[in-house]
């Protein structure tokens, strides 16, 4: 039995920090596992330009510790009024990593996304051109689709025409939820691929329902049915380089995760490499966690792998309930539970 792990360094392929005195409460958090993490836009207003992304990069690494290396890779938040000329020039000098799209109403501060995909095809063509990956919220927003079918039409309806139509578009479809998203992602060229979170990993649809209302285990995209969170497990553990860390961690305080309209999202970034060894540790995988944790999303994105690294050891670590955070307090994922490993640093 493998008692301790040392991979290189890994970073977070998918992550909020929001902004404001939350966003200088949860930086730490990421630093300390994480040497980069690809920072979503959707703030308010969104990040939409280059001179927003350099800005909040700056107060991003105000908050980063004394001491502790870490780069936040920024993303361009697409509308449908996307300046491609501005968001060539941000990824030319270095300010954006990836553009995000947020299909309109979709997620936590997302009223100002896309309308019609089409709309932006101007703006994929000249990502292909330049080397800019897209980074994909894959659900239809339509009222008439069931919540639990929502990322499925949206390949059907638009992520096989993105990719037919620009084939050499490097493209992450984000926090993947279905067998569906998996299937597809494996049929598709090497320019797809997919991060999976940790709690996707660990829950099923059944968590949020049952025993009452279960608002810190409700995100978008849900969790669904059994059948595809076994799925994502066998993706994430296979090896395939196809499939990389992307925690999704949005952090919400307590009183609006449990008010009468409970926020959609939840705060990993704690216990973030914990949760998710747990799930390599228990498909008996620990030789793929590293590829997952640390080599796959570099080499997506065209990036170096990390040269330091981290431990972690299997020892059993009880996750506090509750943290402080910005003059309340926030329910971390396993809030309250035990987890078999510790991440030593």
């Amino acid at each position: 039995m493998t008692n301790t792990l040392t991979i290189r360094r890994p970073d977070d392929w998918h992550l909020h920090f929001r902004d404001g005195e939350v966003m200088r409460g949860v930086v730490p958090y990421t630093a300390r596992q994480f040497a980069r993490a690809i920072v979503m836009p959707n703030l308010t207003p969104p990040v939409t330009t280059t001179e927003l992304a350099a800005a909040y990069r700056e107060r991003i690494l105000a908050a980063v510790p004394e001491g502790v290396d870490f780069t936040p890779l920024m993303t361009c938040y697409l509308t449908d009024a996307t300046d491609p000329d501005d968001l060539a020039r941000g990824a030319n000098e270095g300010v954006f990593t990836a553009a995000k799209l947020y299909p309109a109403n979709a997620t936590t501060n997302s009223a100002s996304g896309v309308t019609n995909v089409e709309t932006i095809y101007p703006v994929l063509e000249r990502m292909e051109a330049e080397g800019i990956v897209l980074c994909i919220h894959g659900e239809v927003t339509d009222a008439d689709i069931d919540v639990f079918d929502r990322e499925a039409e949206f390949i059907e309806r638009h992520l096989r025409a993105i990719v037919a139509n620009f084939p050499k578009l490097k493209v992450v479809f984000e926090h993947i939820t279905t067998s569906d998203a998996v299937e597809f992602v494996k049929a598709s060229g090497p320019n797809v691929a997919a991060t999976i979170t940790p709690q996707h990993l660990h829950i099923n649809r059944n968590a949020m329902l049952v025993g009452g209302i279960q608002p810190h285990n409700y995100c978008l995209p849900v969790a669904k049915r059994e059948t595809h969170r076994l799925a994502l497990r066998a993706a994430a553990t296979s090896g395939s380089a196809k499939f990389f860390l992307g925690t999704d961690s949005a952090p919400h305080l307590r009183g609006d995760k449990e008010s009468a309209c409970g926020c959609a999202g939840i705060f990993g970034a704690p216990y973030a490499l914990e949760s998710y060894v747990t799930v390599f540790d228990q498909e008996g995988a620990l030789e793929h966690f590293e590829g997952f944790a640390s080599l796959h999303g570099p080499a997506f994105y065209g990036l170096p792998v990390n040269e330091s690294s981290v431990t972690l050891e299997r020892a059993e670590v009880q996750v506090p309930a509750e943290l402080d955070l910005a003059g309340s307090t926030i329910v971390p994922w396993h809030g309250g539970q035990t987890i078999g490993w510790r991440f030593v640093g």
